[in-house]
């Protein structure tokens, strides 16, 4: 008998005691991104931006362990589908992080945001996920595809280049880009030129520059294709001034080196921004990886912040609860201040920026003149979110 109550009392205190799960719950994170191909270096830096998150948190998000499973989506919207349903069915994620690309994150919207899973989307910015097709699951710590180029427009305006050619590649990112500048310049636009994604030849493209004769060049060529790019205008001897946006960034400029120096782009970050959190990031990602990040990076870096901050509002990984604190948005950004419009891309800051060669001989961009203030894009209307 004295045993059975020893028994008994050892159960009750048992069922007393505090439960085991939340020190063993954790959050699965699925990170969509790039790493196949010349365009490689741009998955690396997000990935890269997002790790270096989760580190400076202890490896927990909102104070539960974090399981991130990296998916390289191979520049393929098919094969991109597939994994994020592996993600979604398999590996029963808890929220999605990434994509680079515009065409594969026009074929990922739906499956994630239709699950009721929130996703938070780091770089592309298409302009109907932004738009006509946004979605409360869906959120963007980066931009609209189309800013960045804006900034692009206006500088072309206000320094009073009368006579453009535009180059893009053929998908929608190209194409944002493209609609991005003319929104601001009311100039002349002499050739609009779009070539396959992927391009890296661009001597047809060039001779058509040279016949032109513009006052200056609008292009957005990311990756690998922009490297090509600068360095063969370079040796064509082109002198307008050649104006850009994710084409001279730090993911090609380690290979661009000094035939970018001089050269301006528009952005909403850069390694060069004057803040501590961006100053304190861009120390800890060089220490990290030994290369300077780029604007991929530091986007993910504070997806991983945002996600840290609103794990631990909505009190675990509820989704529901999960997407309106991520809402919220209740974090320090490496750009500053940060706040989601009605369609929940950031309203921030957009600045011409300039490539710079530092003393360590590493190259980074700086900005130099701010464009557009605490500014939204212009597809927030066409959103049913209010």
């Amino acid at each position: 008998m004295k045993t059975m109550l020893l028994a008994a009392s050892a159960l009750a205190l048992a069922a007393a005691a505090p439960l085991p799960a939340l020190a063993q719950a954790k959050v699965k994170v699925g990170v969509v991104t790039t790493l196949s191909g010349p365009s490689a270096a741009l998955g690396q830096h997000l990935r890269d931006g997002f790790a270096l998150g989760v580190k400076s948190l202890g490896g927990k998000l909102g104070g539960l362990d974090a399981e991130v499973i990296v998916v390289d989506d191979e520049l393929k919207p098919d094969a991109a589908v597939t994994k994020v349903r592996g993600l979604l069915d398999r590996d029963q994620v808890d929220v999605v992080v990434g994509v680079i690309f515009s065409n594969v994150l026009m074929a990922v919207h739906k499956p994630v945001v239709d699950s009721g899973t929130p996703f938070i989307g780091t770089n592309a910015g298409p302009s109907p996920a932004a738009g006509r097709a946004c979605s409360p699951w869906f959120f963007s710590t980066a931009y609209q595809n189309d800013q960045n180029h804006e900034v692009l427009g206006k500088h072309a305006q206000d320094t009073g280049y009368k006579k453009v050619v535009l180059i893009a590649p053929n998908y929608q990112a190209g194409k944002d880009a493209l609609a991005g500048f003319k929104r601001h310049y009311q100039g002349e636009v002499a050739d609009e030129i779009y070539t396959p994604l992927g391009q890296l030849d661009f001597s047809a493209e060039l001779a058509k520059v040279a016949a032109a004769k513009p006052d200056a060049v609008f292009t957005f060529m990311p990756g690998g294709m922009g490297v090509n790019l600068v360095k063969q205008w370079k040796q064509a001897g082109l002198t307008a001034p050649l104006l850009s946006a994710f084409t001279v960034d730090e993911t090609s400029l380690p290979a661009a080196g000094d035939a970018a120096v001089g050269l301006l782009t528009g952005a909403q970050w850069a390694p060069g921004l004057d803040n501590a959190a961006s100053k304190a990031f861009v120390s800890a990602f060089e220490k990290e990886f030994s290369y300077v990040p780029a604007m991929y990076a530091a986007n993910a870096y504070d997806a991983a912040l945002l996600l840290d901050s609103a794990i631990k509002a909505a009190g675990g990984t509820d989704k529901a609860k999960l997407r309106d604190a991520i809402k919220a948005a209740k974090f320090q950004s490496v750009r500053g201040d940060f706040a989601f419009n009605t369609n929940q891309f950031p309203i921030q800051d957009f600045f011409l920026a300039q490539v710079e060669k530092r003393s360590d001989g590493k190259f980074q961009t700086r900005p130099v003149k701010t464009v557009f203030s605490k500014y939204g894009d212009a597809y927030a209307k066409d959103c049913a979110m209010k």
